[in-house]
């Protein structure tokens, strides 16, 4: 086995390495918030050239962030079963390579929106970069089982720096969709952490199922749902929304709620995924409900 390892990080990476170390499914929902954000931010279309170039520079950021999270905690993903399959702990490509091609991504990224953007998108994206990579990862993940909580910051920027792409400022309607993802991240991490306590707890990263216990971390993930659906009202409250997202945040935040009751009555590994999986849905489902309600709010 050791061989054969050596032997795959020996041949040059193919580029479906590289593009596994990017995360793609996280970063298509950072973009599509990201891009939300745009189309929010003015009454009618946002300005092509803008959208295009700050969806570049922000999927690059976050994939850039991806890539240094696979470098930094390549050797707990060796040891757990839902990452030893990834391509650092498969040998399909060194440590070097790896943070080579982060920083290429992530300086990719600075010129992108530096140039064709604006100075304060793309520092704010650096930030968020840093938030998640560094902060959060080195840090933040194995000093406190709150880990989630505070670096849940840097996944809850992208609306705010898509919004600021197009207009150049951070206004509050941008903050309310921070808000929103940044209640949303605890419910949606520790439905999935319950499901995969042994792992973490395998590897010593303290988050609050192997710290706390399931049962604490079943009504964190109902309170902070709560917590959610009234946040989700919001956008409706301040005249941000009208009747259409209003309807959809019900419906949306009422599942979401379900969800998370039941996972209070019964944590099991099953149901925890499926509440991990809805609240994926509940996020796109939330925000399509924006983006409809800014063109066809009645």
């Amino acid at each position: 086995m050791t061989t054969n390892v050596h032997a795959a990080a020996a041949s040059p990476p193919s580029w479906r390495t590289y593009l596994g170390l990017c995360k793609l499914n996280v970063v298509g929902h950072i973009v599509f918030t990201a891009v939300i954000g745009m189309f929010l931010a003015v009454p009618g279309w946002p300005p092509l050239d803008l959208a295009a170039f700050g969806s570049i520079g922000i999927g690059l950021a976050a994939a850039s962030a991806a890539a240094l999270n696979h470098f930094l905690d390549r050797k707990a993903d060796a040891e757990m079963a839902r990452t030893k399959r990834r391509p650092l702990p498969q040998g399909q490509v060194k440590p070097g390579q790896v943070v080579t091609f982060a920083l290429i991504l992530g300086a990719l990224s600075m010129l992108i929106l530096g140039l064709f953007v604006n100075a304060l998108t793309a520092f704010l994206t650096f930030l968020s970069l840093i938030g998640y990579a560094i902060i959060y990862t080195v840090y933040l993940k194995r000093a406190t089982p709150q880990n989630i909580v505070i670096g849940g910051a840097a996944g809850a920027a992208p609306p705010v720096l898509g919004w600021c792409a197009v207009t150049g400022q951070v206004h509050p309607y941008a903050l309310l969709l921070f808000l929103l993802i940044f209640v949303w991240t605890p419910p949606h991490f520790w439905a999935y952490a319950i499901a995969k306590r042994d792992d973490y707890a395998k590897v010593n990263i303290p988050m609050l199922p192997v710290t706390h216990g399931i049962p604490i971390t079943q009504l964190h993930v109902l309170l902070y749902t709560v917590l959610l659906f009234l946040v989700s009202l919001l956008p409706f409250l301040t005249g941000m929304s009208g009747w259409i997202y209003l309807a959809g945040a019900f419906v949306l935040g009422g599942i979401f709620l379900w969800y998370a009751w039941r996972l209070k009555q019964d944590a099991n590994a099953k149901l925890a995924m499926k509440t991990f999986a809805y609240s994926l849905i509940y996020l796109v489902g939330i925000f399509s409900s924006l983006l409809v309600d800014h063109y066809l709010s009645f």
